[in-house]
């Protein structure tokens, strides 16, 4: 099997998606070997546990949540003052992303293909989906469709072949829930899964999204009515009907997108690699760059609640931008490098998550601009 930190250009990031896949492949070749026993590992207490990798945060009503490595979840009642470790996790390996859908239902996903569910606001966590049972479905899927004949369906049993003899080596990157029961999960080679009923059935979308050779997808989200992953090598997909079908956007940038968010006037605004922002004002017919003045990725992005947007990088510089996203200048704050995520907490304040935990950032400082 391929190790997945191989040529894709993943090594030099320290992303959200990178920080995850250094964590689990720090071991090399002994990785894979190691996943069953993760997976059958609970979390175990930890007393430095607010000070863990954290790879993503998120609101689950006033309360915030955080995961991260070795299937850590942080737990905050106080707007991130303080952080307590969530009372039951059944995994052991990382956690790549969380997402809430109200104060109690809340999504994890991870590496080898785990998808976690929570019914009571992120203290005990229940396992939904692994990268055993992901690799069946996209392979029974695959069989299906091939039996038409069609080279490119035979192509695809070919490959979701692959994925069942590998194991369970590959994690979900990126999560979405537009209600208790619409989710999609995607993650490292093009692995794109989507529920109907809150995750206790999955069917693939493999053979939906046009993502030749199996890129990378680190992000989906859903955004004015349209479902939007991002990806490697200037990868952006698009569903204007709930996920039924995709379209590939062109953009002229061919490096990795990490995410991508909806500007003021409907447009599009994409963010990854070497400090690269794109935004469209035509839903993704054409794009134009926006100058950074430092060319650090950029790891994560945020609409704030007046409608201006956040951009955050791997060396700890905030980037905050107006509604329409037409230019972005930094916040008069430092923070640790390696940021993988943010979410404003329910007084104003900014929660980031990274190498070193969750950071709260004061309401003030996100008004307060650098000196130019």
């Amino acid at each position: 099997m391929q190790a997945f930190l191989s040529g894709r250009g993943l090594v030099a990031t320290l992303s959200c998606a990178a920080l995850a896949v250094a964590t689990a492949f720090a071991a090399g070749g002994d990785a894979t070997r190691a996943v069953p026993d993760l997976l059958a590992q609970p979390a175990q207490a930890n007393v430095r546990a607010a000070a863990s990798l954290q790879l993503s945060v998120t609101r689950a009503g006033k309360r915030l949540v955080s995961v991260g490595e070795r299937g850590l979840v942080l737990l905050s009642d106080d707007d991130g003052r303080s952080w307590r470790q969530a009372r039951s996790v059944p995994v052991s390996v990382a956690l790549t992303q969380v997402r809430f859908v109200s104060d109690t239902l809340g999504w994890a996903v991870g590496h080898s293909g785990v998808v976690l569910h929570s019914a009571d606001g992120g203290d005990t966590w229940q396992r939904q989906l692994d990268g055993v049972t992901a690799a069946k479905i996209v392979a029974e899927a695959a069989r299906a469709a091939a039996a038409s004949g069609d080279p490119a369906a035979l192509k695809h049993q070919r490959e979701a072949e692959g994925l069942v003899q590998d194991g369970p080596d590959k994690p979900f990157l990126g999560l979405h829930f537009a209600d208790a029961n619409r989710g999609w999960v995607v993650g490292a080679y093009g692995l794109a899964l989507v529920t109907q009923d809150g995750g206790k059935t999955w069917a693939s979308l493999m053979a939906r999204i046009p993502n030749p050779g199996g890129k990378h997808l680190y992000a989906v989200g859903e955004a004015g009515g349209r479902l939007l992953l991002a990806g490697e090598q200037g990868t952006l997909i698009r569903s204007t009907d709930g996920g039924a079908s995709f379209q590939r956007l062109t953009t002229p940038y061919t490096g990795t997108f990490f995410g991508a968010l909806e500007v003021a006037d409907g447009g599009l605004l994409a963010y990854g690699l070497r400090g690269n922002v794109w935004r469209s004002a035509d839903g993704g017919a054409s794009w134009n760059r926006i100058e950074l003045a430092q060319p650090v990725t950029l790891s994560a992005g945020l609409r704030l609640a007046d409608g201006s947007l956040l951009l955050a990088d791997e060396s700890g510089r905030l980037l905050r931008g107006d509604s329409a996203a037409i230019r972005f200048v930094p916040l008069a704050t430092a923070l640790p490098t390696g940021l993988t995520g943010m979410v404003q907490a329910a007084d104003g304040a900014l929660i980031v998550s990274g190498a070193r935990g969750a950071s709260r950032v004061e309401p003030a400082t996100l008004t307060a601009e650098a000196k130019q």
